[in-house]
């Protein structure tokens, strides 16, 4: 049985995407994939879209979600370290990864965050699978 994840942000439009987008692709044997934001937003950042074309990853049809649009426990809770607080939502492993928000700088910042992003997913990855690599 997979392990269901979720990530977490304030507006579910840029770090928590990206985190849900890497997790699919690389985890998608090991995980089932949720991101959620604690308050509404309108769309997907186009530059964090962008920035996972560029790495072959299709996140146009992601869109921002709340908490209550995800299931009400998961196995792994992690926030991408945007201060939010979430309502209580039972987890067995909860983490913050303390990710710089990209949100309104360069390309370039969206490219560091997705980076960071992609190793933590597959140190994620790694730990659940049992892989010491």
């Amino acid at each position: 049985m997979k392990k269901k994840v979720a990530f977490i942000c304030v507006h579910n439009s840029c770090r928590s995407q990206m985190a849900e987008g890497w997790a699919k692709h690389l985890g998608k044997d090991i995980f089932e994939v949720y991101s959620a934001g604690t308050e509404n937003y309108p769309e997907v950042k186009p530059l964090a879209i962008k920035v996972m074309e560029e790495e072959g990853i299709d996140m146009s049809n992601q869109y921002p979600k709340l908490l209550k649009d995800i299931p009400d426990e998961v196995d792994y809770l992690i926030t991408m370290g945007c201060n939010v607080v979430c309502p209580y939502i039972p987890n067995s492993v909860m983490e913050d990864w303390g990710i710089e928000d990209p949100s309104g700088g360069h390309i370039e910042d969206y490219r560091i965050a997705r980076d960071i992003i992609k190793e933590k997913v597959i140190d994620l990855i790694n730990r659940e699978s049992g892989d010491k690599n």
